[in-house]
């Protein structure tokens, strides 16, 4: 199995492309492909932050297409671990209000919002957030 790692710069940078697409109003954007990458859409698109992503025509990049419905999506660094029990904390830091916006959470059973974390009792590492 090969592993693939992400660079935080990536990730950001990835980000703050649909950060600014989203602010400026454009109906989609492009982002580079990558698995943590797709990991981290999926779980945006399961919470209605994005319409919908597929692969570009060369198949190097994602374009995703915009929902109108971010508000902020930024990574976090450095990568905080959480327990199970600690996530209204990290919701209180990184988001605006309760039950406002998602943190993405990287766990063992791979990359899903602090919701689907409690539901399934468990703790990660926080990635990124959205509201």
């Amino acid at each position: 199995m090969k592993v693939i790692y992400v660079r935080h710069d990536l990730f950001s940078d990835t980000l703050n492309i649909i950060n600014n697409a989203e602010d400026v109003g454009k109906s989609h954007c492009v982002v580079p492909v990558s698995n943590f990458i797709q990991n981290v859409l999926e779980t945006v698109k399961k919470n209605g932050y994005v319409k919908d992503f597929s692969h570009d025509e060369s198949k190097r990049n994602f374009v995703v297409f915009m929902a109108g419905k971010i508000n902020k999506i930024k990574s976090i660094k450095p990568r905080f671990s959480v327990k199970k029990n600690e996530y209204d904390e990290w919701e209180r830091k990184y988001l605006p209000g309760k039950n406002v916006g998602i943190l993405i959470i990287s766990t063992s059973q791979g990359i899903m919002s602090q919701k689907e974390a409690v539901e399934k009792n468990l703790g990660g590492k926080i990635v990124a957030y959205v509201y």
